[in-house]
């Protein structure tokens, strides 16, 4: 019963602690410039994410660990410019991947050279209506 009553008193919590020009934030801690999220600690411009850690200019993300400029994932770490990706760790420039490790340039898991990634992501970003 105590548990819950704690765990009930946190969720209630939405002060955020030692943030600065952060707005729409609930639960956040040591961030700066972030909109609209939720539990971030130590985030920078982080926009729509929730429970992320040490990320900078993510949109719309939840779970991620030292992650920049990521969109859409879920569950990533130390990670850059992912769209759409879930479990992947250590990737730069990944679309709609999951669970990779330590890979560039890919788009559903299958590797593409750098300019290719880029005419594919980019004709799929503006289909999908991502950017």
């Amino acid at each position: 019963a105590e548990l819950r009553r704690l765990r009930d008193a946190f969720e209630q919590q939405v002060d955020n602690e030692r943030c600065v020009q952060c707005t729409g934030c609930e639960r956040c801690k040591d961030c700066t410039f972030c909109k609209g999220s939720k539990s971030l600690t130590r985030c920078n411009y982080c926009v729509d994410c929730q429970r992320c850690s040490d990320s900078t200019h993510c949109r719309a993300s939840k779970d991620l660990l030292a992650c920049n400029h990521c969109e859409g994932c879920e569950r990533c770490a130390q990670s850059s410019y992912l769209t759409q990706c879930f479990d992947c760790t250590s990737c730069t420039y990944c679309f709609a991947c999951v669970g990779l490790v330590q890979k560039d340039f890919h788009i559903l898991n299958k590797p593409y050279d750098r300019s290719t990634y880029f005419a594919i992501t980019a004709r799929l970003s503006r289909e999908l209506g991502l950017g």
